[in-house]
Parts: structure tokens; sequence; C-alpha cells
């Protein structure tokens, strides 16, 4: 009997999901990736992010307004919003309606607020009005994937976790981190082989170094503290 298409649908999506298998690594590699998070320490000892916060729910929120948008562009909306809303109750109290004139500026605004909203209220009727902080519980509420929920606990040092991103992403390909072809295969691929020590800054490291030095077009190689380590440099630098 063949199955239900959407039996059909999540068999699918379990296997596209798999991690990639990363051979063992010599001891040379793993003296080589641990000197590049020594350096990344060395340069900012306790990275955060760069979106402001004031509560595990404002950092919520601020996290899922954040995809597929700018922590600048968050951060210059969440200023105003976090003044007149910044509990379940005061954004409840606030509605769809008053909450997207804060957030207009901000792709996606139209189902972020209806999230947001969502969001605040199962807070208020199943948690007593506070962020459950387990992955299960966090990636159970409108708007928050597993993306939110690792950046979510690990800056709040819950659980150590490396949420990719374009920056990570790119990054860890350049260094030769991971091979994978999906954030979720990237994910795992460095919460295995990144120091034990640097999991719950890595995340912060990776994104920080992507945005602002090793950047999509034209990496920074001159400003990159890990340029000698990168078996990436050849393609960037003229010799």
């Amino acid at each position: 009997m063949a199955k239900p298409a959407s039996v059909r649908t999540k068999t699918a999506q379990t296997r596209a999901a798999k991690p990639a298998v990363r051979k063992r690594l010599s001891p040379a590699e793993q003296a080589r990736i641990a000197e590049i998070f020594r350096r990344f320490e060395a340069e900012e000892s306790d990275p955060r992010t760069e979106l402001d916060y004031e509560s595990p729910f404002t950092l919520v929120v601020a996290v899922a307004l954040s995809a597929q948008a700018t922590d600048v562009s968050v951060n210059k909306a969440t200023d105003k919003l976090f003044k007149v809303a910044d509990t379940p109750q005061k954004m409840l109290a606030l509605g769809e309606a008053g909450l997207k004139p804060f957030i207009s500026s901000i792709g996606l605004y139209n189902m972020k607020a209806k999230n947001v909203i969502a969001l605040s209220r199962i807070l208020l009727e199943q948690y007593g009005g506070e962020v459950p902080l387990t992955r299960e519980a966090l990636q159970g509420l409108p708007g928050v994937g597993r993306k939110t929920a690792s950046v979510v606990l690990n800056e709040l040092r819950i659980e150590p976790a490396i949420a990719v991103d374009t920056h990570v992403f790119r990054v860890s390909h350049r260094l030769g981190l991971a091979d994978g072809k999906t954030p979720d295969q990237v994910e795992a691929q460095l919460m295995a082989i990144v120091p034990e020590t640097a999991k719950t800054r890595a995340h912060h490291w990776l994104i920080l170094h992507g945005r602002y030095v090793c950047v999509a077009r034209r990496p920074k190689c001159e400003q990159c503290v890990v340029a000698d380590l990168c078996p990436s440099r050849h393609l960037f630098v003229r010799t």
C-alpha cells in the first residue's frame, strides 16, 4: 500500500536533513582549528549578539524579527517597540494592528507581527508569561524555528549551539571548517569539530567575522587574524 503524501513528504524531509559526514581530523587539522578559535578569542573573549534585548522575551522577539533582516534595522524598530511592549502582556495588549507600525520597516512584517502576538498569547496562557528555555518548548512557539531557538539558547548560555546563517555558512566553508550543503549539515559539522571551550561563542565569532571581515564579495584578508590558516586565502589575495 502506498504511503500517504504527508508521510512521504516527512520521510523525504528527514532524509534531506541527515547531517553530512566529515572525515576524522588529523592532529594537524585539529591544531589548526584550535588555533583559529584561540585567535578569535584573543580578539573578543565574550562575543554577544548585536541585537538589543533586556530579557529572554525581548531576545526571542528580536531574533524572530531578524529573519531576513539586518540587526541594525531590527534594533531601530525595537528601540521604540520595547519601550511600550517589553512583556508578553504588553505585546498582546498592543495587538497585531498596534505592532505593525513599529516593525513595518522590517521584511515580512505582517507575518512576523502575527507570530509575535501569537507567541505572546501562548507564553501567557501556557507558561505564566515566562519564556520556556528549552529547545523543544521554544521551537513550539510561532515563528521560532531551530535557528532562532539556537540563537536564544546560546546567547543566554543555556545550551551551546551554532546557528548557521549566510555569514556562518560562508566563513565555515572558506575556513575549511565545514563542507555541508545545507545549514543543518554545516551546524552538525561545526558542533563536531569546534573545541568544547569555544562552542558557546563560536556562533558569534563566525557571524561577526563574516559580517565585518570575511565579507561575501571582497573579503578583507589583510585584516583577517586567521588569514594564514585559511585554505581559501589564495582565491582572494594576489601574489
